[in-house]
Order: C-alpha cells, then sequence, then structure tokens
C-alpha cells in the first residue's frame, strides 16, 4: 500500500517535508499521512477494498471533538456544558474545517481527481481531509502529539478560539428567537434532495417561511446545513424594512393558508 500511494505522488513534491514544517513534529509512518490526503475519488483499491481517507476521517473527528473540549474546558473553567457545546461546535463544523485546511495549505498535498475540485465547498473536501489528518497523528503519534498540533494552529491564529466564544453563528437559531419575539409564525420545509452520482453527494434543499411568506432557500450536504443557509439568508433579507412590512401586514391579515402554519 505504501509504495502504491508514493507512486500516487510521485508527480507531486513530496510531502515529508511540508508535513513535518506544518505538524510542528516529525511524521514516522508516511504511509498513513498519505492515505489520509487520499480523497475516495481517486478509486484506489488493495484486495477489494477502498483505499481512501475515510475511515481516517471518522476516526479524526472523534479525536479532534475530544481535544477541542479538553482545550475549551480548561480556557473557560466558568462556562456552561451548553455554553461549551456551542463553541465546539463553531470550531468543528465543516465550513470552519474546510476554511481551516485550506488556510494551512493541506488542499495543496491532497490527491483528488480533478472533476471533484469544482465542488470542494459542496462535499467538504478539504474539512473532512483535516479530519483525516488528525486520524493519522493520533495513529501514528498518539493523543499528545494531536493536542500539540490543535494547540500550534491556535497560537499561530489559524484557530480563534476566543472569536468562536464570542460569536453566535447559529442563525437558525437567531431566526426562530426573532420570529418568536415578534410573533410570527415560522416554518422550514424541505423542497427535495438530489444525489449527483460522480462524487457521491448528496444535496438538501430548504425553504424557510415567516408568516406563510418565503424569505430564504438553502442547500447543504444534510438537512441541518441547509437550513442553516436558508436562515442565514433568511437573517440577511430580514434587513429590509419593505420585507418586515410585509410580514407584520401578513400577521395582521392572515390568509387561511397562513392560518394553518404554527410554530416549529
Amino acid at each position: 500500500m505504501f509504495l502504491r500511494l508514493t507512486n500516487i505522488f510521485s508527480k507531486k513534491e513530496e510531502p515529508y517535508f511540508s508535513l513535518k514544517k506544518l505538524l510542528g513534529f516529525r511524521p514516522i509512518d508516511m504511509s498513513v499521512y498519505k492515505l489520509a490526503l487520499v480523497h475516495k475519488s481517486v478509486h484506489l483499491q488493495k484486495d477489494g477494498h477502498s483505499l481512501n481517507n475515510e475511515r481516517l476521517e471518522y476516526l479524526g473527528d472523534s479525536v479532534l471533538g475530544t481535544i477541542v473540549a479538553d482545550i475549551l474546558y480548561n480556557r473557560f473553567p466558568n462556562k456552561k456544558e451548553g455554553e461549551l457545546t456551542s463553541i465546539r461546535s463553531r470550531i468543528v463544523q465543516r465550513m470552519s474545517l474546510d476554511a481551516l485546511a485550506i488556510a494551512i495549505g493541506l488542499d495543496r498535498l491532497m490527491c483528488i481527481d480533478e472533476r471533484c475540485t469544482r465542488n470542494f465547498t459542496k462535499v467538504h473536501i478539504n474539512g473532512n481531509a483535516f479530519e483525516a489528518l488528525m486520524g493519522a497523528i493520533y495513529l501514528d503519534r498518539g493523543y499528545g502529539k494531536c493536542k500539540q498540533f490543535i494547540l500550534k494552529l491556535i497560537k499561530e491564529g489559524y484557530i480563534n478560539i476566543d472569536q468562536a466564544a464570542k460569536h453566535d453563528i447559529n442563525f437558525k437559531s437567531k431566526l426562530i428567537e426573532w420570529a418568536q419575539r415578534e410573533r410570527v409564525t415560522f416554518e422550514f420545509q424541505t423542497d427535495g434532495e438530489e444525489f449527483n452520482r460522480d462524487n457521491n453527494l448528496t444535496t438538501f434543499h430548504t425553504s424557510v417561511y415567516l408568516q406563510g411568506i418565503k424569505i430564504g432557500e438553502g442547500t447543504g450536504s444534510s438537512k441541518k446545513e441547509s437550513q442553516q443557509d436558508a436562515s442565514r439568508r433568511a437573517v440577511r433579507a430580514l434587513k429590509s424594512k419593505t420585507l418586515r412590512e410585509e410580514i407584520e401586514n401578513a400577521k395582521e391579515n392572515p390568509t387561511s393558508e397562513q392560518d394553518n402554519i404554527s410554530a416549529s
């Protein structure tokens, strides 16, 4: 397997020194790191089994969540469980990891079918690769080096814990709070889903209604993500005084269809 992965990377710059600089310590088992950088679109197989970073991604997801929880627990001794969970979610959410992977240059080390590059942001290839890298570090050097790596990224400014602690980016919660405060009915409606066989990607479509008026549409690789995207667009749309007046008018003069919409 190591030889096959070496052949894949033969056309690229040898990743050892790049990884050593990125990690801040010496990799020992390079084969596991190279596997972490192989996307499934490459279609590698050994003995009938696929060789890609998905299993490492699964492992790294848990390792990363534990390390961030560890760091937050010690950094914010006075914050409650719910607050710590919210901060951790902002740090490890797919969009944050996508941006982080690109910022540290991980995307330039990956082995991937070029046809997938146009869908990077949708399928979270970069963020998933970061989780796979965490899985590789754990297998190669253990929990301590994983934590050392994350602390290095925090020190260098790639991960901003204080910013994550200050800013609430849960747009769905913001939208629901606004609707409840203004006594406006709200509804999230799943408009359907599409499956792309080429990239093994399912895209969900969601619309959000306030007082029966559609004010936001969103997409995502999960229903939750599409609802967040729709809510983000809705929160932005609500900055319009005209739209707020339209919602207020609909509240004062509800149609039969609007009467059937209840808060959820």
